[in-house]
């Protein structure tokens, strides 16, 4: 067994592109070896700012040999069909073939042994597939070359077995890298070629020269020196996990120096601060023990440069610079910002084009805001404050600072607010209007906020559904799916009840309007092939006409707004089984709730999915499930021999035995009881409704014979077990649980 080194050394690969171009070169690598017979015992990938390193190890110094075979044709088949046979074969007679029995006869096949090829004649062939297949978000060519990489590449190290192969990556128009054995360590500290044998040799000299080749141990290394430097400061850094997979991607040395802010600049909103240090500089931020921002900030260095040493005051010092630089823009952009009202800045969201057949910005605020005064009597929020909230949430995007500094859009709106003497709700409203972007992301809560932000996601759902601009697989330009999100998460979390689909309707109906009249609707025919395709699959409600009653538009408009609604809410359906499947409830479970259909109330929704997964967990709704199957597996037998449906309820009168009238009564009973429950939102009593049938279920299914040889009592008997499936739907469709 051998061992495999690959190194692939370039200019600086994107610190965001690392970790999957060490997962897709592993990948890849495992295939093609795999492919080519090559077995091994442990194969890893690592990566540093210039170079992807790949060690295979446990690999064989041959390929198995292996046998061919190939089918030919069936005993006595003509004499062409058989030399047709051969040729292709390369045999030279019948004789060299095998006759084998077969389930449709004797049929001659050829076996040929292929022997196995040197490991070290056959890498590198494999390399260089692997180099050609590793794939880049992006990718450049350079020099007179064709081939394409992420950045210019400088040298292949491949050793197998501690010796380096022979091969070579053609690049195109007669250029191309041979494979070798030598390397470099730091581009500054050690620069000068050496050679390597192995793995652990190779590791160890790139650590002498001034490289940490595993990216979780420069991690290590970083979290570890930001945390001493901070607390030899007295202060603490501010968690910022996705800097660090940054920076981590940007060093193969790291050496943490100290820095300080400037005093002048300290008055800045602490948002501004971080937010250039972390962006521009890729900085850490320190805070004091009361969690306010500190004066200082760390820089991660690609250098040897002890603390204290001159190298080291030197870079802190030209990074204080460049920091002081940024600061003062922003200073300045600070105090021109605060110069105009933040009402006035809004006719300039006119320029701003929202989308080409959505209309500007300033539109997309005036729907926003109606919305907004719509939704705020139904989450506990005033109209004025909700309506005052939308009418300033995006005008901050025609300010300096957040010109300057994009990420503070809603965050700065709500300082300019503030500075404008706007109550302290709309402010907070203004910077969480776009909240909650991610799954990190903390999601509003005051009245306010949540109205502005509903409104804001509905509007641009709306919009992108009403022009046909919807997520097809893995694509989705306009985040539409985060916006869906951020609704079911504003939704449930604060625990609102909400007619989404009435909502909807009003959002699509006012974009519906402004298309009119810019002449850009689409064919009722397109919006009805958007929801037959079944695009964005799964039922969650039908749209009732009454949701429109109260928006003036014609009957060929109400039309279109049913269409894009339904849409949208089978878009909503499969958001929210993400939400659920990674809460850990089945899919299934879900399915069997929203082929209900009927219900576009969310928080009640959730609450019945829990409910039934509860009862199925227990042992009566366990056994009452497969006693549900039993009954459907009969009627759907019955129906199907009979050439009609056995639909119950069944005929009192009709009753004989003991157990099919306790059943009937059972069924009555439960029946009623759920639906009281479901009436009154007690899902956990509904199921508990439901429990009750299993006994009389059971004992039906043990002394009563359904197919009785008289015609009536087997037609009422099938609609009696009929009944037990039309009993249990009104909770959930128990046809699609599975298990």
């Amino acid at each position: 067994m051998a061992e495999l080194l690959l190194e692939i050394l370039s200019e600086e690969i994107p610190a965001r592109m690392q970790a999957r171009a060490a997962d897709d070169l592993k990948r890849l690598a495992s295939e093609k070896l795999q492919a080519a017979g090559l077995t091994f015992e442990a194969l890893e990938t690592y990566v540093t700012p210039r170079r992807l390193a790949l060690v295979a190890e446990g690999l064989p110094e041959r390929q198995p040999d292996v046998e061919e075979e190939r089918k030919g044709p069936k005993e006595g088949a003509p004499e062409q069909a058989l030399q047709g046979f051969l040729r292709g074969a390369g045999l030279a007679s019948l004789d060299q073939a095998e006759l084998r029995e077969t389930p449709k006869g004797r049929f001659y096949f050829a076996v040929r042994r292929v022997e196995g090829r040197a490991t070290r004649t056959v890498l590198p062939e494999i390399l260089v597939e692997v180099l050609r297949a590793l794939g880049w978000p992006k990718s450049m060519r350079w020099a007179e070359g064709e081939f394409r990489w992420v950045r210019p590449l400088q040298g292949l190290v491949a050793v197998f077995a501690g010796e380096p192969l022979q091969g070579r990556l053609e690049l195109g128009r007669g250029a191309a890298i041979d494979f070798g054995e030598t390397t470099v360590g730091h581009r500054f500290l050690a620069p000068e070629p050496f050679a390597v044998r192995d793995f652990a040799g190779y590791r160890e000299a790139l650590r002498a020269r001034f490289v940490i080749l595993d990216p979780a141990e420069r991690r290590q290394v970083i979290v570890a020196q930001c945390s001493a430097a901070a607390h030899a400061a007295g202060l603490a850094v501010k968690p910022d996990s996705g800097l660090i997979d940054e920076v981590t991607g940007l060093v193969e040395w790291p050496c943490v120096l100290t820095g300080r802010i400037a005093p002048e600049l300290m008055g800045l909103p602490p948002e501004v601060l971080t937010t250039s240090m972390r962006s521009h500089q890729r900085y850490f931020s320190l805070v004091k023990p009361d969690g306010a921002l500190a004066d200082r900030f760390l820089l991660v260095a690609n250098m040897e440069a002890p603390a204290g040493s001159e190298l080291a005051e030197t870079i802190v010092a030209g990074n204080e610079r460049v920091l002081r630089a940024r600061l003062a823009d922003a200073a300045f952009f600070w105090e021109q910002d605060r110069k105009r009202r933040l009402e006035t800045r809004v006719p300039a969201l006119k320029a701003m084009v929202f989308h080409a057949k959505l209309g500007s910005l300033e539109e997309k605020v005036l729907r926003v805001a109606v919305l907004a005064r719509s939704l705020a009597p139904r989450v506990g929020a005033e109209v004025a404050a909700a309506d005052r909230a939308a009418f300033l949430a995006k005008a901050d995007l025609t300010s300096g600072m957040v010109g300057e500094f994009p990420e503070l859009q809603g965050v700065m709106g709500r300082y300019y607010a503030l500075n404008d003497g706007e109550p302290a709700e709309v402010a907070q409203a203004v910077a969480e209007h776009y909240a909650p972007l991610g799954p990190g992301d903390l999601c509003p809560s005051a009245a306010v906020s949540v109205a502005v932000a509903l409104a804001d996601k509905l509007d641009t759902l709306a919009g992108f559904w009403a022009i046909g601009e919807t997520p097809t697989g893995s694509k989705d330009p306009f985040a539409l799916r985060r916006a869906a999100l951020g609704v079911i998460r504003l939704i449930v979390e604060n625990g609102l009840r909400l007619p989404l689909a009435a909502m909807l309707a009003e959002a699509v109906a006012q974009v519906m309007n402004e298309l009119k009249l810019r002449r850009q609707l689409e064919p009722i025919e397109a919006l009805d092939r958007l929801v037959k395709e079944g695009r964005n699959g799964g039922r969650f409600v039908e749209l009732e006409r009454g949701l429109l009653e109260a928006v003036d538009l014609d009957e060929e408009d109400e039309e279109r707004v049913g269409y894009v609604v339904r849409a949208l809410l089978s878009f909503f359906a499969d958001r929210l089984k993400v939400v659920l499947r990674e809460r850990g409830v089945r899919h299934d479970l879900i399915t069997a709730v929203f082929n209900l259909g009927g219900e576009d109330d969310l928080v009640r929704l959730l609450a019945r999915v829990e409910a039934l997964a509860a009862f199925l967990a227990s042992e009566d709704g366990a056994n009452l499930l497969t006693a549900y199957r039993r009954a459907a597996n009969i009627v759907r037998i019955e129906a199907k021999k009979d050439g009609r449906d056995h639909a119950g309820p069944a005929e009192a009168a009709l009753l004989d035995a003991t157990e099919e009238k306790a059943l009937y009564a059972a069924l009555e009973a439960a029946e009623r009881e759920a639906a009281a429950a479901l009436q009154r939102e007690d899902f956990a009593a509904a199921m508990a409704a439901l429990a009750a049938l299993r006994a009389p279920v059971d004992a039906f299914f043990d002394r009563v014979t359904v197919n009785a040889e008289e015609a009536a009592l087997r037609a009422n008997r099938l609609a009696l077990l009929a009944q037990i499936g039309a009993t249990l739907g009104r909770v959930a469709d128990f046809s699609a649980v599975e298990g």
